[in-house]
C-alpha cells in the first residue's frame, strides 16, 4: 500500500467541489479495495462511499465521518504536489481528513476492534451541504449503516501538531449563506424618473441590514449578518436595473437564525415598497450548529489528556460552520480541532498543513476507539 503521505499529496492534487467529487471517489475506491475485504460492506452515495467493518464482538457502531470536497480557489503554495486542477485547491485540509481516515480504516481492518464501525466519505462539506442528505438516505435506506456514535476532526491552522482542541456542547455556529437580488428598471442617467435604480435600492438594504444584529438580537446573545459582495451596474451614465447582495449569517443559537432571517425578509419587502422594485432571496447552504454531545466530550478530553501523544484543551465556541452538525443533531459524538501549524489560515490559497498531523492523530484516534 501507499505510505499515508502519499496518499495525502496524491488527493491534494485533485480538488474536486462538491457533488462533482468524481476523481477523489475513484481514487479513495482504489485505496479501500487494496484492503482485506472479508469484513467490509462498501456501499456508494452519490460521489460519496460508506465503509462498514464488522467487529469482533459488536455491541455497537461506531461511526467516523471525513468530508472529500475541495474549494474554487486558485492555489498559490508552490508545492510539488499542489493541485493539477485549475482553479481548484484543498484549502481548507479535507485532504488531511481523507488520509486520516484511511489510515484508520486500514488500522482496524488489520486489527479488529470488538465493536463494527462505519466510515462516511461524506461530498459536498464546503456546498451544497452533503451531510443532511447523506444521513436521510442513509435512516431511510440503510439503517443498518447508522452509527451509535459518531466523530470527526477539523485541521486546524492556529494550534501546533500533536494538539487537540474541542469542547462539550456548542463549538460551531449555525451559518447560512445569504444572496440577496434586486429587479428594478434600467435606464439612461438622464431620466432616472423613467427608472428604478437598485443601486440605490441594494445600498439603502444593505445598511439596513447591518442593524439587525445591532437592534434585533439580545446583547448577550451572538449572531453576525456580514454582506461580503455587492454588484450593480455596468457604465457610469446607466441607471442599473439590477444588483447583487452576498454574504453570510452565522448564529451562535438555532432560533435567532430563525429570527434574523424573519428580519432579513422584512427589509427585503419594505424595500420592494420603497424603490418599487422585486426583491428575490437565497439562503443558498444552511449548516446547523456543530453541538458535541456532554459526556462523550468530556470522555474524550480526559483519554486525550493522558495520551503522551496530544495536548488537549478545551476551546471556545466559534462562528466556524460545518455540516457535521447535521450528524449531531441526529446521532451522539462529537467533532474536534487538530492543529497543523500553517501560518496560513483555512480557505487561503496559501494553506499548507504540517504533514505530521497524519502520523500523530492517527494511532491516537484509533487508541481512543478501542477505549470505547
Amino acid at each position: 500500500m501507499k505510505t499515508l503521505q502519499q496518499i495525502r499529496r496524491e488527493l491534494h492534487q485533485i480538488p474536486e467541489i462538491g457533488f462533482q467529487e468524481f476523481k477523489t471517489q475513484a481514487y479513495l475506491m482504489e485505496i479501500i479495495s487494496s484492503f482485506n475485504q472479508e469484513r467490509l460492506k462498501i456501499v456508494k452515495w452519490k460521489t460519496g462511499i460508506v465503509v462498514h467493518v464488522t467487529g469482533l464482538n459488536p455491541q455497537k457502531t461506531i461511526g467516523w465521518r471525513t468530508d472529500i470536497d475541495g474549494l474554487p480557489i486558485n492555489e498559490q503554495t508552490s508545492l510539488p504536489f499542489q493541485s493539477i486542477h485549475s482553479g481548484f485547491m484543498h484549502a481548507c485540509g479535507h485532504d488531511i481528513h481523507m488520509t486520516v481516515a484511511l489510515g484508520i480504516l486500514q488500522r482496524i481492518i488489520e486489527s479488529p476492534i470488538h465493536d463494527s464501525m462505519v466510515f462516511l466519505f461524506q461530498p459536498a462539506e464546503e456546498g451544497p451541504g452533503g451531510a443532511l442528505p447523506m444521513r436521510e438516505w442513509l435512516i431511510e435506506e440503510h439503517p443498518e449503516l447508522v452509527p451509535d456514535m459518531i466523530f470527526a476532526f477539523h485541521i486546524a491552522p492556529e494550534y501546533p501538531v500533536g494538539t487537540i482542541a474541542t469542547r462539550p456542547g456548542l463549538l460551531f455556529a449555525n451559518t447560512s449563506e445569504l444572496f440577496i437580488d434586486l429587479q428594478g428598471i434600467e435606464g439612461h442617467a438622464a431620466f432616472p424618473h423613467k427608472t428604478r435604480d437598485m443601486t440605490v435600492a441594494a445600498a439603502n438594504l444593505l445598511m439596513q441590514l447591518q442593524t439587525i444584529v445591532s437592534r434585533s438580537i439580545n446583547p448577550l446573545d451572538s449572531a453576525v449578518v456580514t454582506i461580503g459582495k455587492m454588484t450593480s451596474g455596468t457604465v457610469q451614465n446607466i441607471i442599473s436595473g439590477h444588483a447583487r447582495l452576498e454574504g453570510t449569517i452565522r448564529t451562535l443559537d438555532a432560533y435567532t437564525m430563525t429570527h434574523v432571517k424573519e428580519k432579513i425578509e422584512v427589509f427585503c419587502q419594505a424595500t420592494e415598497l420603497a424603490f418599487d422594485c422585486k426583491v428575490l432571496i437565497d439562503y443558498g447552504s444552511s449548516y446547523y450548529q456543530v453541538y458535541n454531545t456532554e459526556d462523550i466530550t468530556q470522555n474524550f478530553l480526559s483519554f486525550a489528556n493522558q495520551d503522551d501523544s496530544t495536548i488537549a484543551i478545551e476551546c471556545e465556541a466559534a462562528m466556524t460552520g460545518e455540516d457535521f452538525g447535521y450528524f449531531l443533531q441526529e446521532i451522539p459524538g462529537l467533532l474536534f480541532w487538530a492543529g497543523v501549524d500553517s501560518s496560513y489560515g483555512l480557505h487561503h490559497a496559501k494553506l499548507n498543513p504540517d504533514e505530521r498531523v497524519i502520523d500523530t492523530l492517527v494511532p491516537f484516534i484509533e487508541s481512543y476507539l478501542r477505549s470505547l
